[in-house]
């Protein structure tokens, strides 16, 4: 049976893992990225090390389908080339399809990560393998994927999926894409304690976290979740706003695609079933009453899997449809 490699390309490490070709892992393992001189070494090491595992777990080539790896920055599926990935220092255009088929003799596919973490949440986990999901990501941005009719949607430029640039509030905080009052000013690790910033000028109530604000303290959105679980009145009305800007892009999203499920993964989920209740809410306030009844938020399930997961399902998808 050929097995699957998927690559999970960021800006600390590269996640890899071997699968086979129902997307359950085998072997993992990573290695730091190494930024330095433009990130020129990137794509060496990542040649490097895919062909050390290789011969210690004693396979060659043809005991593989192909390669398929996520990365940050704009990504040309065709051409397998990335530009543009800053926390890459990867300014020029880098062939990386070329290099790497040609330092592995493997078939080689690429695409944007959060569309490949978005395949994988929609194959192996929260999607269950629905034809229809959408991923939302809540990290330092607000990133996402969505899957239409079994088939990832990436738009003429391939933007499609920006779901952090919905502008849920137009008079709202700047966005680094120019715009004001994205979904990501508000709903981002940083955009949660944005908020609890300026709320907390305005509030006069008893609250640890306002104590915590007023003080000059470091904040973080894990504290504003833990207060708001603690009955902090501040935390409480900060997470409220958070649930109401991300039900509203969710409600949107949901009335535009009615996919089954809309997954929510990142580093703020980790707030779990309050903000599945809290975005609920505020979800079926705005969805259209079919759309209500039948797409569910979700919770992601598969964590740093998500990534070398959904990249191992291109080579299949790519295999299946020559």
């Amino acid at each position: 049976m050929k097995k699957l490699i998927g690559i999970d390309l960021g800006g600390t490490s590269v996640k890899f893992a071997i699968l086979t070709p129902d997307g359950e892992i085998l072997q993992k393992w990573s290695i730091d990225t190494d930024i330095q001189n433009d990130g020129e070494k990137i794509v060496p090491n990542i040649i490097d090390s895919i062909n050390h595992h290789l011969d210690l777990y004693g396979f060659t080539a043809k005991n593989f389908w192909g390669i398929g790896m996520g990365s940050p920055g704009i990504v040309d599926r065709q051409k397998g080339t990335v530009i543009g990935a800053y926390n890459l220092n990867w300014r020029t255009l880098q062939p990386v399809k070329q290099l790497i088929e040609a330092g592995t003799n493997l078939p080689f596919y690429i695409d944007n990560d959060a569309n490949v973490a978005a395949l994988g949440e929609g194959w192996k986990g929260a999607g269950e393998g629905g034809a229809n999901v959408v991923f939302v990501t809540l990290g330092t941005g607000v990133g996402g994927g969505v899957i239409a009719e079994g088939k990832l949607i990436h738009g003429k430029s391939g933007a499609a999926g920006e779901i952090g640039h919905i502008v849920v509030e137009p008079n709202g905080y700047p966005c680094t894409c120019g715009n004001h009052g994205c979904l990501e000013t508000v709903a981002s690790a940083t955009g949660v304690v944005r908020l609890a910033q300026d709320i907390a000028v305005e509030f006069t109530g008893d609250s640890q976290l306002k104590q915590l604000i007023d003080g000059g303290q470091e904040v973080t959105s894990k504290i504003v979740f833990d207060h708001a679980k603690q009955g902090d009145q501040l935390a409480l009305a900060v997470v409220d706003k958070f649930y109401f800007y991300l039900g509203l892009a969710c409600g949107n999203i949901a009335n535009i695609l009615n996919p089954e499920a809309i997954v929510i993964g990142g580093g703020v989920s980790a707030a779990g079933d309050m903000l599945l209740k809290g975005v609920g809410k505020y979800l079926n306030k705005f969805a259209f009453p079919q759309v209500r009844t039948s797409t569910k938020i979700k919770l992601a399930q598969l964590g740093n899997d998500a990534g070398v997961i959904g990249a191992a399902s291109l080579a299949i998808l790519s295999s299946e449809s020559k």
